[in-house]
């Protein structure tokens, strides 16, 4: 924007561009930063290392996963909304690709994902304000 204010106001194709322009500088800064290999793809290789390890957990681990996503009382493009609004919560990038793509695959839309994500960004913020109960209680506390 410095450069901008310096250079004079843009015209109006030029304010078009700007936050397009300022995306593709973050996405650029955060490749930069962080790196595409922050978080390792996951490969079969992995995925059956991980099984070989702990064979009985991981058996235990994909009946329960089958289940709890089996549609029952709840369909299961509902049970994926959940699971991709619970993992922008829990912030795990795995869990963010492989659940909006099977929520995609069970008929969410777009705007039914995005939905879902910001119930769960309310959450997060709400609960952080419904614990200040807890640091008002805190204060108020004659032993403190």
């Amino acid at each position: 924007m410095t450069l901008l204010r310096r250079a004079g106001r843009p015209d109006r194709s030029q304010q078009r561009l700007i936050p397009e322009a300022m995306s593709l500088s973050l996405k650029l800064v955060a490749e930069r930063e962080m790196g595409d290999d922050l978080f390792p793809k996951p490969t079969r290789e992995t995925a059956e290392k991980r099984r070989a390890a702990a064979r009985d957990v991981a058996d235990a681990f994909q009946a329960f996963s089958r289940a709890a996503f089996k549609a029952g009382a709840l369909d299961e493009k509902t049970k994926q909304l959940i699971a991709v609004a619970t993992a922008h919560v829990t912030q795990c990038p795995y869990c963010i690709r492989g659940h909006v793509k099977a929520a995609k695959r069970h008929g969410a839309s777009e705007a039914e994902v995005m939905e879902a994500i910001w119930v769960a960004a309310e959450m997060r913020a709400g609960a952080a304000v419904a614990h200040s109960t807890i640091a008002l209680d805190a204060l108020a506390d004659e032993d403190a």
